[in-house]
């Protein structure tokens, strides 16, 4: 292959190939983003909402201590569902990969 044809991956799958890898990739970049954005967002709103009912100028201890198991325990549980969502989709791609 030339220098001008392998630059500009014509003629080749390789560079196509490639090319879908690396959108691929920062899709699954923007994605993981995105969730942890969300996951900030929720916690942010939840955790708050709960555990600051008069907000001042400071956090008092007991308000530290709340959003602290809050976020903690959010974030726990964030990670079950998203590991069981994962599995999920695992399995279906493989019961649709046998068919």
């Amino acid at each position: 292959m030339s220098d001008y044809s392998s630059q500009y991956n014509l003629g080749g799958d390789a560079g196509l190939s490639n090319k879908k890898q690396e959108v691929m990739d920062q899709v699954r970049s923007e994605l993981a983003l995105a969730n942890a954005q969300e996951l900030i967002n929720k916690i942010n709103e939840k955790c708050y909402l709960k555990c600051v009912p008069k907000p001042g100028a400071r956090l008092e201890s007991g308000e530290q201590q709340c959003l602290s198991k809050c976020m903690d325990r959010y974030m726990e549980a964030w990670n079950v569902i998203s590991r069981s969502y994962v599995s999920r989709l695992q399995r279906e791609q493989g019961q649709m990969g046998g068919m």
